[in-house]
């Protein structure tokens, strides 16, 4: 029986020999782990999934999809790689059963064989009672699920989702990330997701990998990357940039961790709601006065903050909503 890892060492990616999208990355992903590969646009996310998924070969370092090398072997990795790309390859024209029995009998099926797993498809993802629509007819999050559905075709034994959910409005996400984890419960499906919503891959993810330019800039359990933090989070938020650096200065001994976010000072404490109380009494006494205070408990987008010095943003036309 064939692993299900896959296994990235020092990728690197060069275009016109000077421009490096991938810069010496590194990750290991176990069989049957949902792994979350997260970074703001233009940071190497989809020019990794590509090498992985041989559509580009990597200028220097190797990676290996299931024991096979993604170069030497890349006959080998399409058979056991599902794979969902960031941009919905689907014709307009065709209906979603005409579509999966094709996908189907490329990976060596009979049509018999095909009708019957096009048909299992469209009940998994949900799309069973509209095969009589062309897919031009299908809303956005229709589309999303059929393009998971054609990426299941040939029952991979590890699936790449490149930005599974970009663009789509909260209902439709949420049924994505039920599919997702549905996959990796019960068929042990190891998952390669990629994706800029730093809620998603704490949501879905056992293990993440943060890049930014090129480079991975954070790794590990999201629970532990948060707890690295140092606890809860007091938002203190002033007026102008020297109020928040005179708190600063004035809460140091307070708290091992700090963040400058803009006008607002971020404390870590193990105990942040009884620490408020101390907090407030120590400003006041130098005169200091927030004009908001609240309690949070640390996300990925406070370790990405913490780890880069830049708060984690989203391209507006990433956000743009479609049923």
């Amino acid at each position: 029986m064939f692993d299900r890892e896959i296994i990235a060492e020092h990728l690197v990616k060069r275009y016109n020999g000077s421009v490096v999208a991938v810069n010496d990355v590194s990750f290991k992903v176990n069989s049957g782990e949902i792994f979350g590969f997260l970074g703001p646009n233009g940071a190497g996310k989809s020019t990794t999934i590509s090498m992985l998924t041989t559509r580009s070969l990597p200028t220097d370092g190797r990676a290996t999809v299931c024991g096979y090398d993604v170069e030497r072997q890349a006959g080998d990795v399409r058979r056991l790689a599902g794979v969902a790309l960031q941009e919905i390859g689907l014709d307009p024209l065709m209906k979603s059963t005409e579509m999966l029995v094709i996908q189907a009998q490329l990976f060596g099926m009979s049509r018999t064989q095909a009708q019957k797993r096009a048909k299992e498809l469209l009940e998994i993802v949900k799309l069973s009672d509209v095969t009589d629509r062309p897919v031009g007819k299908y809303s956005g999050g229709m589309r999303r699920r059929l393009d998971l559905a054609m990426a299941l075709a040939h029952e991979p034994a590890v699936l790449f989702l490149d930005e599974p959910t970009t663009g789509l409005d909260p209902a439709s996400r949420r049924d994505i990330w039920a599919e997702v984890r549905r996959l990796n419960r019960e068929l042990g499906m190891t998952i390669f997701l990629t994706t800029q919503y730093l809620e998603e891959a704490d949501e879905l993810a056992d293990r993440v990998a943060i890049i930014n330019h090129g480079q991975i800039v954070a790794a590990g359990q999201p629970a532990q990357l948060k707890e690295q933090l140092g606890g809860d989070a007091i938002n203190l938020t002033f007026a102008d940039d020297a109020s928040v650096e005179r708190a600063r200065k004035q809460l140091s001994d307070m708290t091992n961790r700090t963040q400058v976010d803009r006008n607002i000072l971020r404390i870590y404490l193990a105990n942040a709601a009884a620490a408020v109380p101390a907090v407030i009494s120590r400003l006041q006494q130098t005169g200091l006065q927030p004009s908001s205070l609240t309690l949070t408990q640390p996300t990925l987008d406070d370790v990405f903050l913490q780890v880069t010095g830049q708060r984690f943003t989203i391209e507006p036309e990433a956000e743009d909503k479609v049923a």
